[in-house]
């Protein structure tokens, strides 16, 4: 399988250079913003990734930001989850900077077992936030069901950084050729769909399709291709090169992996669970079994230019708007 990855370097190039020109013209503002976060080398998961991607749409209008600290001019602070040093930022707080709290989960539904994770980050929220980031209104509501109660909750959904993330030029058909079908977890959480994998795995027509798996496999498979954990970069082009994208986690309040495939121009075939049927839309099927896979996957692909035409992903300038906005701070981006 080709993926032709310099024509993906040579987009990169060209968007790059733009955002370079744009930056180079708007001067630097004294408007900081503090992320506390405790990140992850690359390739890691999907909190991470957003999190890159907000920071440098931040950086490149202009904006300094900074990493688990707090100086005299931070205006706004954003905390993710349970993923922050909660001592280190109660140390470092002071009055006049607003907190924006970033809410995944509900953990206990994502992961299966509650540890007291949920609460204590309610907890956290009570004490720290003026204000919360839910990434799906399934979070929202799941949360609300366990009677677990946020700050002033907004929802904003997870974008992909559009100089990594983006279709291909001329998206190729699969006529000819057997259908590339792929999926991406960087957790082996049981949740993230083993049970569906194994079953794909041994019924699957693979005459028919090849599919690949990209990260920590969450189960043993013989006949879908596995790859490694690899760079954005990496995985951006060989997610270009297949033809749809298939999601099998539970609970997922806004799957990280689900926004990149979509952001590459793949309809999605997803689990009727967590938020993957607010951040698909139109642009695929869901399913409730297994079973049903196969069947829907030749409907996808009999009409592959129809679902294309249907992908809607966030853009991450609307999305760091949207968390200035919350931050209180959108008034001193620069445009």
């Amino acid at each position: 399988m080709k993926s032709f990855p310099g024509r993906g370097i040579l987009q990169r190039a060209c968007r790059t250079a733009g955002r370079v020109a744009a930056r180079a013209a708007s001067p630097l503002r004294r408007c900081d913003i503090s992320i506390f976060h405790e990140f992850m080398p690359a390739p890691s998961g999907g909190g991470h990734q957003f999190l890159r991607a907000l920071k440098r749409e931040w950086e490149g209008r202009g904006l300094r930001v900074e990493i688990n600290s707090v100086s005299g001019s931070t205006r706004a602070c954003l905390l993710n989850s349970f993923n922050f040093d909660a001592d280190r930022y109660r140390a470092l707080r002071r009055a006049g900077c607003r907190t924006l709290h970033r809410v995944d989960g509900p953990l206990s539904e994502y992961r299966g077992f509650d540890d007291g994770t949920d609460r204590k980050v309610a907890e956290w929220n009570r004490e720290f936030a003026q204000g919360t980031v839910m990434q799906s209104l399934y979070s929202l509501r799941a949360h609300e069901k366990l009677g677990l109660q946020f700050r002033d909750p907004v929802v904003i959904p997870n974008a992909a950084d559009p100089e990594i993330f983006f279709p291909a030029e001329r998206p190729a058909g699969p006529r000819g050729r057997k259908v590339r079908l792929i999926s991406v977890s960087w957790s082996d959480n049981p949740n993230k769909g083993a049970d569906v994998f194994q079953w794909l795995d041994r019924n699957l027509d693979f005459s028919r399709v090849e599919y690949t798996f990209v990260g920590r496999l969450p189960a043993e498979l013989k006949n879908i291709r596995a790859l490694a954990p690899m760079s954005s970069l990496e995985l951006a082009d060989v997610l270009r090169a297949h033809d749809v994208y298939l999601t099998a986690s539970r609970n997922d309040p806004c799957s990280n992996s689900l926004v990149e495939a979509l952001s590459c121009g793949l309809p999605a075939l997803f689990l009727n669970s967590g938020g993957h049927p607010e951040l698909t839309g139109e642009a695929g099927l869901g399913y409730d079994s297994a079973q049903q896979i196969p069947a829907l996957l030749d409907q996808v692909v009999s009409d592959i230019e129809h679902f294309r035409s249907r992908i809607r992903v966030p853009r991450i300038a609307d999305v760091a708007e949207r968390y200035l906005a919350a931050l209180g701070v959108a008034a001193e981006m620069p445009r």
